[in-house]
């Protein structure tokens, strides 16, 4: 696996694996990413259930800065997606007893930790349910609006 990541240009290092249960359909989690020098690669798999993914470029450079793609992965489907660095990651249970599994690159640096809202209106992103179940802290990021005056 480790050769066919960097065959194709992507980091194969994994830091640590977590893995997270989700017991309610609409339930979801996320925008997360980390800074530089600790910006993480994920490998993001469903193992049971369903869910719907979504990445979104946070490197200011890039031409897609801002955008998003959002995936279905499941268990079925046996998808797997590729977040790279500097890319915010959040997804939506899709099914009750959704599991997720991620592989990555750094570990976990709360001081370099950034998310965004999932509702934020910058962001545009049609989520499949509605929200039924969120922790305070993803609920609670600020908009985009607030934090790009003077970039």
């Amino acid at each position: 696996c480790a050769d066919e990541f960097l065959a194709h240009g992507l980091k194969p290092t994994v830091a640590q694996c977590n893995l997270s249960f989700n017991h309610k359909k609409g339930t979801l989690r996320g925008m997360h990413y980390q800074t530089l020098p600790a910006a993480e690669t994920k490998l993001i798999r469903c193992t049971q259930g369903a869910i719907y993914d979504v990445i979104v470029d946070m490197r200011p450079e890039s031409p897609t800065y801002l955008a998003h793609i959002g995936v279905e992965l499941s268990a079925e489907n046996r998808r797997a997606l590729y977040v790279p660095e500097m890319f915010a990651h959040g997804y939506q249970a899709l099914t009750d007893g959704a599991e997720v599994v991620y592989q990555v690159g750094e570990f976990y640096t709360p001081g370099y930790e950034r998310g965004l809202r999932y509702d934020d209106p910058i962001l545009e992103i049609s989520w499949p349910l509605s929200a039924t179940e969120m922790s305070d802290k993803d609920r609670n990021w600020p908009l985009l609006e607030s934090i790009l005056i003077g970039v």
